[in-house]
């Protein structure tokens, strides 16, 4: 139940028509607020961050809401804090490749923007119209390209952070050359908002894409072996794929209409450079493959259906069938093996599994949907898999209601007391996205 003391206490922060009571059943996702509040300012994000530590309520932090089924064990917190009013651009330095941006801002707003200047942010994001910048920094988010890209981290150069007792903190810096300290911005990129807001991101960019490809090579039914030999021969040598990505059948039939183990292969760079790439392809491409080049509009047309692919959290999530989301990481070739255990388990578990992984980066990105139970038994087979193999498994999309029987990040890590010993120092009422982070932080 909402008080009517809370009520009147975010009014005297906040005007009256950026409040909001959930009258509702609950979001399937959880990851709700009691009520909602929308800043529009740094100060105003301060001055509810102070109010909820000086009164012990929870806070639930929301971008775009593309990840509200990733973590949480709370289905309610006190109050949910949405940066959707929160976004705009502060500062784009053109000769110096910067761009400072307030965090509700959408990725592809800011690629929008930036494109008339020939730069962009080297970051490729499912649902990037949804997903706000300072969503994809909470959780270090990244897709196929991050081969070439790298992960949300290595794009940023420096953050605005707002301490739940109110304080603002800068780490990082404005320039792409900072190397003044401990790297601070490391502390809050990736902990899923539970040390603190991100208000401002300062971004390294890149000079947008002259020209793109995208070879599609698809292999015979079952040849393991050639995926691996092709794999280890483009990866040694001189070749600069910005993606080396292999899709399983069910993926690749509906991407391209072939039901067969396919290496979506990604360049970027000027085009002569691309069909110079593409031809030592054609060389080493094995034999009973098939290859397909798709030029830069129709690999944009590729990359734009890929990304709308996974579970999206600021979606109708009702349906028949429950959906689920997982990342899977291990040693670069293994990926290999879990691409092939995602395949085969459809059939042992009567799941439709979409799977995709990074032969050069080793991470794995699982779409499931099916029966609850079916959903929950995949994911443990997945798990104990992905451990098998020295890797691990979380689950970054799963309704609420099946979050509470199954751990979303796994085992707690070796190094999971300085995490405790971080929330603990930063966050000691534990306001802020309780129950999101490993361990139940």
């Amino acid at each position: 139940m909402i008080t009517a003391e809370l009520l009147e206490d975010l009014k005297a922060i906040l005007p009256e028509e950026r409040i909001a009571v959930d009258n509702e059943q609950g979001h399937p996702l959880g990851n709700s607020g009691k009520v909602t509040v929308y800043p529009n300012s740094e100060e105003e994000i301060a001055n509810i961050l102070r109010y909820a530590n000086d009164n012990g309520k929870k806070i639930s932090v929301v971008g775009g809401g593309t990840k509200r089924g990733f973590g949480g064990i709370i289905e309610y917190a006190d109050i949910g804090l949405s940066l959707a009013n929160y976004k705009g651009f502060v500062e784009h330095v053109v000769g110096d490749m910067t761009l400072t941006v307030k965090a509700g801002t959408p990725v592809k707003e800011l690629q929008e923007y930036l494109a008339p200047f020939n730069q962009k942010i080297a970051m490729d994001v499912n649902w990037p119209e949804y997903a706000t910048i300072g969503g994809v920094i909470a959780a270090n988010d990244s897709g196929p390209k991050r081969l070439g890209y790298g992960s949300a981290r290595d794009a940023v150069i420096g953050l605005r952070t707002v301490y739940p007792d109110g304080t603002v903190i800068r780490s990082g810096g404005k320039v792409v050359k900072n190397v003044a300290g401990y790297d601070m911005n490391k502390l809050f990129i990736g902990s899923m908002g539970t040390l603190g807001v991100v208000s401002e991101v300062t971004l390294k960019l890149r000079p947008r894409t002259k020209y793109e490809s995208l070879v599609l090579l698809s292999f015979p039914e079952g040849d393991l072996q050639g995926i691996r030999s092709f794999a280890v021969k483009l990866l040694d040598s001189m070749m600069e794929p910005v993606a080396l990505e292999l899709l399983n059948p069910s993926l690749a039939e509906k991407l391209t209409g072939q039901h067969r183990y396919t290496l979506a292969i990604s360049f970027e760079d000027i085009e002569s450079s691309v069909h110079y790439q593409e031809e030592f392809i054609k060389k080493i491409q094995p034999a009973q493959t098939e290859l397909k080049i798709l030029s830069i509009k129709d690999a944009l047309v590729f990359w734009d259906q890929f990304y709308q692919m996974a579970p999206n959290g600021a979606a109708d999530t009702a349906g028949p069938q429950t959906e689920a989301a997982l990342k899977i990481g291990v040693v670069n070739l293994d990926v290999i093996n879990v691409i092939r255990e995602c395949q085969l388990l459809q059939d042992t578990h009567h799941v439709s599994a979409l799977a995709h992984g990074g032969l050069g980066h080793g991470l794995c990105q699982v779409i499931l949907e099916g029966s609850s139970d079916d959903i929950l038994s995949a994911i443990n087979l997945l798990r104990s898999s992905a451990e098998q193999l020295g890797g691990y498994a979380v689950v970054k999309h799963l309704p609420f209601s099946l979050r509470q029987k199954v751990n979303v990040w796994g085992e707690k890590p070796a190094h999971y007391f300085l995490l405790e010993g971080i929330k603990k120092k930063i966050d000691p009422n534990r306001i802020l996205n309780p129950g999101r982070f490993v361990g139940g932080i």
